[in-house]
């Protein structure tokens, strides 16, 4: 193939769509293509498709930014090792995206320490629990500790017959995804346990690619899977967050990657189904369009999520330097992880915050304004501020 026309080919926008490029450039160039990314541009994954044909990505366009990561990396000025905002976010669009029903004020109920009082919020509870375990250093991933999470957030509050027989780790019998026809098939049951054998290895595996490419193929190869009755996609984002805490993006659990996905969840659901198109013409499980969602969709859109590292530093600058007080400390490591990046009120923070006077609050909402750190928005004669 001339170098020219294979350069056009895989620069072309639709280079992670073998169908559209099929429309585009003759079959005989499409083929020759295809046989030269096997040959010298695909990068080999130790995960297999389920005929046993290793699993590849293009690395060339599966390019993540370093700020992405960067803004992960970034420890944030909080007592705790999650955001209850990002939780909150966490649990209501995990939960929607699986299209269960459940309520934003019963998310803030359960995550206040109140006790579930239906079924419904047992669910946001277990999911509050299994965010809780992964950020736990303790809980290393490990297929021992992938059932622990799943038991506890999802397979003990399946009725009986999606339940996972005792012992097993795993499903016992076939799983399908289906639409308005059979979407996906899960993997044979009886190779689960090689091929999630292989999952966890992976994730533990010390290796050139990218942490955060890493942590969206454990999270599509799990759903590809498709290693129990139900949950799995649950699971699969769950096992994302995990790998991230695990290598030590602190961040990790400030920002809502499900909210992110929920808000592009056509484009989540369309990259599983072209890899399987792409599979089909090319005879090859190439997993760059579920990289290139990521990395569109919630790698590069991370920047707006967290307060900016300038104010983070400053922060950490001001509270060295004495000019902060501990309890202005508490109350800003307060905002941080109640409200995130979202707005709020003084009235709002004297009640959620619940242990300071509202004079105590005003004055530090407007001492952190004049630093620079919070913003105001005045919405008619209602003010509201939010972290810069």
């Amino acid at each position: 193939m001339d170098a020219g026309l294979f350069t056009k080919m895989l620069s072309d926008k639709s280079v992670t769509d073998l169908k559209k490029l099929k429309y585009k450039y003759p079959q005989a160039d499409l083929a020759e293509f295809v046989s030269l990314l096997k040959g010298s541009f695909y990068h080999a994954l130790p995960l297999k498709d389920f005929d046993g044909g290793q699993m590849v990505y293009l690395e060339s366009v599966a390019q993540v930014r370093l700020s992405a990561a960067r803004v992960l990396l970034t420890p944030q000025d909080s007592s705790q090792p999650y955001g209850i905002k990002a939780m909150e976010e966490e649990i209501v669009s995990t939960l929607s995206i699986e299209q269960i029903d459940t309520s934003r004020d019963s998310v803030r109920k359960i995550l206040s320490g109140y006790a579930p009082a239906n079924e419904s919020e047992k669910r946001i509870y277990a999911m509050k629990k299994g965010l809780e375990f992964i950020v736990d250093p303790a809980h290393q991933i490990s297929e021992e500790n992938l059932h622990q999470l799943y038991e506890m957030t999802i397979g003990a509050l399946l009725p009986e017959e999606d339940r996972l027989p005792p012992g097993n780790l795993y499903r016992n019998d076939s799983v399908y995804v289906v639409g308005d026809k059979v979407e996906h098939t899960g993997l044979n049951w009886k190779k689960l346990p090689e091929y999630m054998g292989a999952l966890i290895e992976f994730a533990n595996m010390d290796g050139d690619m990218n942490d955060l490419l890493k942590a969206a193929l454990l999270h599509f190869d799990l759903a590809y899977l498709h290693p129990y009755f139900d949950g799995n996609g649950r699971m699969a984002r769950l096992l994302h967050l995990w790998y991230l805490v695990q290598r030590g993006y602190s961040s990790a659990l400030f920002v809502p990657l499900s909210g992110f996905i929920e808000r592009s969840r056509k484009g989540y659901y369309d990259a599983y189904t072209l890899i399987e198109q792409n599979a089909r013409i090319s005879g090859v499980l190439d997993v760059t369009p579920f990289l290139v969602y990521f990395i569109e969709n919630v790698y590069h859109k991370l920047s707006n999520a967290l307060p900016a590292a300038s104010t983070t530093e400053y922060f950490q600058a001001a509270l060295a330097s004495g000019s902060v007080t501990e309890k202005e400390k508490d109350l800003w490591q307060f905002v941080l992880s109640a409200y995130g990046g979202g707005e709020f009120s003084t009235k709002q923070l004297e009640r959620d915050f619940g242990s300071a006077a509202y004079a105590t609050i005003r004055s530090f909402v407007l001492k952190f304004e004049g630093m620079g750190l919070l913003r105001r928005t005045k919405y008619g004669n209602r003010v509201k501020y939010s972290v810069k």
